[in-house]
């Protein structure tokens, strides 16, 4: 079993990405209805387990009234194994009735941008990012290292 539906608050996704993957926690998204108990267990969080061992965190919400892939780990031991793709797929899933994902990442991590190319998600130009996605980015360029390598990257669906 790669995984299940996360039951808690969007923070305990957080915590557990933060905690048990060593990952920081997310910046700014809102969920839809409130972030309590309900949205994880409607899919906006996933947890892949492999023998009872959290390996993987997905953590989604809205941002600009899109669906938005706000953090997406795997520990280092597991990876190269698909469970950051199962755990992708099932947030392009989710934001499939919406037509489309979005997400943020490095460009120049060989691991970062070209997984998500194979995926089928592209770059989005500055020029159109929303507000919210805007100001993401630009609390991610202050705190993380080599803000100018910030990029941002959509899939239609």
């Amino acid at each position: 079993d790669l995984g299940h539906d996360a039951v808690g608050r969007h923070d305990v996704g957080h915590l557990l990405a933060h905690q048990l993957l060593g990952v920081r926690p997310g910046h700014g998204v809102e969920h839809p209805d409130g972030a309590g108990h309900a949205a994880l267990g409607a899919g906006l969080g996933r947890i892949a387990e492999r023998e009872g061992l959290a390996v993987g965190v997905a953590i989604l919400g809205i941002v600009d009234g899109e669906p938005y892939l706000d953090q997406l780990s795997v520990r280092l031991d597991h990876m190269g194994q698909g469970v950051g793709g199962a755990l992708l797929q099932h947030a392009i899933r989710w934001a499939a009735p919406q037509g489309g994902l979005v997400l943020t990442t490095y460009r120049h991590l060989p691991w970062n941008r070209p997984f998500y190319e194979k995926r089928g998600l592209v770059e989005v130009p500055e020029s159109a990012w929303g507000p919210q996605l805007r100001a993401i980015v630009a609390e991610q360029r202050s705190d993380l290292p080599d803000p100018d390598q910030r990029m941002v990257m959509r899939v239609a669906v």
